[in-house]
């Protein structure tokens, strides 16, 4: 009987021991995993790196030499260059848009004798979309309704030019030409579209400067050019502002058919219903329609963009 006691207390802590040697192997295990695990770099979550955008040694607006020796422009350029590069969503837009607008503007701002930078300054004013501020500054490139008439658009109750991206972009060439004329550059001419040649000549007069790197203005024309130079950047070249872009994402022009219309519509959705389009259509391509009707003057002809069914 005190045999079999000392066998089955013997047993007992044979147990016992071989129990802990097993529990000290899985957390040896479970340490060694770990330590492991940390070693290896993860691939399946993405790291957001914050990294300050690279600075140009040289750099032109318009042909204009842009005097980045200065410290306050190339702390100017910095700020707008880190705020673009990190406002993902907006600037991918603006590059997927700018495979659709950009053959269109650029081809007007060539027959108009205005340097191709400008484009940059659309991009600035409304991310190349029909935009309406709290101004209610319109389209692409953002006239108010009295700019707008007085450079030759249109704006009435049925027809709004300044959604008008062609007649839109001749108006704004010759706002900046005449600023051009008046202020000496174009970048003055720039600030000049952004606050106004009258504000800016006074600006330079009060000042005695006569280039706007030189020039103290209210905040918003002071990062205005800056803010257009550095979407010239990033646009000029993505990859070296980490921007990772297929051709195939990129938005691509789409054809059009001309109707021309020299009479009243008195009706859009008969007319669409007659067009063999549908009325979406008809305001995506023409959104300088205004109304479900247009009076025609004698004489007047509108044309009516209808999208080419695609085979």
């Amino acid at each position: 009987m005190e045999k079999r006691k000392n066998i089955l207390i013997w047993l007992g802590g044979a147990s016992f021991a071989l129990l802990c040697c097993l529990c000290v192997w899985l957390i040896t295990q479970n340490i060694s995993r770990a330590k492991s695990e940390n070693e290896q770099p993860r691939t399946n979550y993405y790291v957001n790196v914050l990294a300050t955008p690279p600075l140009p040694e040289t750099l032109t607006f318009c042909g204009e030499k842009v005097p980045l020796d200065d410290y306050t422009v190339r702390e100017g350029l910095d700020r707008e260059l880190t705020a673009i590069c990190y406002q993902h969503s907006t600037t991918l837009l603006c590059l997927k848009r700018s495979a659709r607008y950009f053959p269109i503007i650029e081809k007007i701002l060539k027959e108009e004798g205005v340097p191709e930078d400008i484009k940059y300054l659309c991009v600035t004013e409304s991310s190349l979309s029909n935009a309406i501020s709290s101004a209610k500054a319109v389209g692409f490139w953002q006239f108010i309704e009295a700019t707008a008439k007085q450079y030759g658009l249109t704006v009435t109750e049925e027809v709004d030019e300044r959604y008008h991206v062609e007649k839109a972009t001749r108006a704004a060439c010759k706002y900046l030409k005449n600023g051009k004329q008046q202020l000496g550059t174009w970048s003055l001419a720039a600030a000049g579209y952004n606050m106004g040649s009258g504000g800016v000549s006074k600006s330079m007069s009060n000042q005695s400067q006569s280039q706007y790197w030189d020039i103290y203005f209210n905040p918003e024309t002071a990062r205005y050019v800056y803010r257009i130079l550095a979407y010239k950047l990033i646009f000029e070249n993505p990859t070296l502002y980490n921007v990772r872009l297929n051709e195939c994402d990129k938005y691509k022009p789409i054809p059009c058919k001309d109707i021309e219309v020299t009479c009243s519509v008195s009706n859009w959705y008969t007319f669409c219903q007659e067009n063999g389009m549908t009325y979406k259509e008809l305001k995506t391509f023409n959104p300088w329609i205004r109304s479900s009707k247009l009076t025609v003057p004698a004489g007047k002809t509108y044309i009516i963009k209808k999208p080419v069914k695609q085979k």
